[in-house]
């Protein structure tokens, strides 16, 4: 049984079908002139005068199912959404990370992390929907994102998309940035794609994504970035095509990138500004304190959720203050002001830099200052 929903009159307005009991809204991938002529056989309405597709009488309600398959847990894998009782991948070309974001919230595996095609989980088989997720990447479902459609034609199951979450147990190094050949915060840009390390090409780059990666650091603004002077031959593949805004915290929030052959181009070499754009404070001295890091063009203080001194142990090496001795209580040295940064930080304790660790911003209300991380480092013991 189908109705229309939303219009003028009952021969006009979004197609819904009564399934199992509740009614569903039908996606405008391949509904064409031909399928709009059943529905108004079927209500006694004559012939089809157009077909709308991108929501034209407003959004329907419900859910859309979505899940991540073939990967290692419910976190990562291939997309598949389904459409009342079929499912389908997506193709990747009409997916980017804010998109992924979405679905990584909609499925509580927190925020994206990388967008991949079918060489990580392989390709599915059957339905493709040709839907071009068009998200904001602050909605709670995809649903809520604006979906247009194009023709399947153009797309395969070679080119089925497939998300890492940070939920994910894949994506504890996946987009993990450092730098060699210099020092803390000047050197060859490397980043962590696809199960390895990887160089960067210079051709894609621009200061917006620069930006991004002195910051996903902690070394503060970038002061210059250009072709790398080392002449080493590099086997493995290099990467090339990240797109940002410049205002991500995160090289992996940008649009994602793809792996090429390291021939193909000059690799990249950068130069920041600041290698402490971390501070213990309250102490009266540089060495123990509340935990502050500089974000966004201000300093906030971190959440003690999942916080241990493995992640204290990468604080005391950045700051050059030897070995963690201990992770004081939650504000022991005073509740900080202003924002909470980070949550959730997980260090394997070998970091150079608490940046390289995987972490979540702190969203508001999720901590508060009472819960301020402390530390204490061996080189305040005389």
């Amino acid at each position: 049984m189908s109705r229309l929903t939303a219009g003028p009159h009952r021969c006009s307005g979004r197609v819904e079908v009564l399934l199992g009991g509740s009614w569903f809204t039908v996606c405008d991938a391949d509904f064409d002139q031909q399928d709009a002529e059943v529905v108004c056989r079927e209500l006694g309405c004559g012939i089809p005068v157009e077909v709308l597709g991108s929501a034209a009488f407003g959004r329907g309600e419900g859910h859309t199912g979505a899940r991540l398959v073939n990967g290692p847990d419910s976190c990562s894998g291939r997309v598949e959404l389904q459409y009342l009782s079929d499912w389908g991948t997506v193709c990747a070309v009409g997916w980017d990370m804010r998109a992924a974001d979405v679905l990584c919230g909609q499925l509580d595996c927190g925020s994206a992390v990388a967008v991949v095609e079918f060489d990580w989980f392989g390709e599915g088989s059957g339905h493709i929907w040709a839907d071009v997720f068009d998200c904001q990447g602050k909605e709670t479902h995809l649903s809520q994102c604006n979906i247009s459609s194009w023709s399947r034609a153009a797309c395969s199951h070679k080119h089925d998309a497939g998300v890492i979450c940070n939920g994910s147990s894949v994506a504890f190094h996946e987009g993990r940035v450092r730098l060699s050949g210099g020092s803390e915060c000047q050197g060859e840009v490397e980043i962590y794609f696809r199960q390895d390390w990887r160089r960067v090409l210079l051709d894609s780059w621009s200061l917006s994504e620069a930006s991004v990666l002195c910051r996903q650091l902690g070394c503060g603004s970038v002061l210059n970035y250009r072709s790398s002077p080392s002449t080493t031959e590099h086997k493995h593949m290099c990467v090339t095509g990240f797109s940002c805004s410049g205002s991500e915290a995160h090289l992996g929030n940008c649009s994602s990138a793809q792996p090429v052959n390291c021939s193909s181009g000059e690799q990249l070499y950068i130069t920041c500004s600041d290698p402490r754009s971390i501070r213990l404070v309250g102490s009266g001295g540089d060495c123990a304190g509340r935990l502050e890091v500089f974000h966004s063009g201000s300093w906030g203080t971190v959440c003690d959720d999942s916080w241990d001194i493995e992640d204290a142990q990468v604080v005391c090496r950045q700051l050059q203050c030897g070995v963690a001795l201990s992770t004081h209580i939650p504000a022991w040295f005073g509740p900080g002001t202003g924002s909470i940064w980070l949550n959730e930080v997980e260090c394997e304790g070998n970091e150079t830099s608490l940046w390289n660790c995987r972490f979540q911003l702190c969203e508001e209300g999720e901590c508060g200052h009472q819960e301020d991380v402390g530390v204490v480092c061996s080189g305040t013991v005389s």
